[in-house]
């Protein structure tokens, strides 16, 4: 078990590192994503390299062309187009889950919120930000709308406590004040709340984007 946490581990760690060789345009868009040179620049073997380049693929930062694995860096306008959907879709579901839900998962769900707050840690931010953004779309029972939704998520999900750490704490706090409402019985409110926390984490990712465009526009 312990092999294979150090194993996740180190899969982690490549993937941020690799994360920020994109952003930061190290990894130009059109390079390749090869394990062993990219193995070789973070000083891991070839395992949590392969396992780093794959979760990048599945996050549609990677497209296949010929025989290789070539770097597709997410533009302004699909980053935009992914949250636009989201604002469509989530708020609803939200509104929804104000009668849907049952109160001791909702307290549940709030518990373990004001948990990892208090402990503020990095590990286990999206599996938990996950539970909580699934459990909105699960109330409206809509499976078209949980599979374009997790998609979407996964095409953001880079944009970390590493890249957007004004976002890390804040936007955990935001969705206690939605659970606040849910068990109220608010779901106007725990909607208008969820639309807050989405645009709120869309002006934070493009923030990022322009200060990461500025500072390649600085370089010498």
């Amino acid at each position: 078990m312990a092999e294979l946490n150090a194993s996740g581990g180190l899969a982690a760690e490549a993937h941020r590192r690799i994360i920020g060789m994109i952003l930061d345009g190290s990894l130009a868009a059109g390079a390749r994503l090869q394990e062993a040179p990219l193995g070789e620049a973070l000083g891991m073997s070839r395992t949590p390299v392969r396992e780093a380049i794959k979760r990048i693929e599945s996050e549609g930062l990677a497209v296949q062309e010929g025989r290789f694995l070539k770097v597709r860096r997410l533009p302004r306008a699909e980053i935009e187009e992914i949250f636009f959907l989201r604002l469509q879709l989530e708020p609803e579901a939200t509104r929804a889950a104000a009668t849907a839900l049952a109160p001791a998962r909702i307290e549940e769900m709030a518990a373990r919120t004001r948990a990892f707050i208090g402990g503020s840690e990095n590990g286990g931010q999206w599996e938990l930000d996950d539970a909580f953004h699934a459990m909105m779309l699960d109330a409206q029972n809509n499976r078209a709308v949980i599979d374009v939704v997790a998609g979407l998520r996964r095409r953001t999900c880079m944009f970390d406590r590493s890249q957007v750490p004004e976002r890390y704490l804040r936007g955990f706090e935001e969705h206690l004040a939605i659970l606040d409402a849910l068990g109220r019985g608010d779901g106007d409110a725990a909607a208008r709340l969820m639309t807050d926390h989405l645009a709120h984490a869309r002006d934070a990712v493009l923030g990022r984007l322009d200060a990461l465009e500025d500072q390649k526009a600085r370089r010498p």
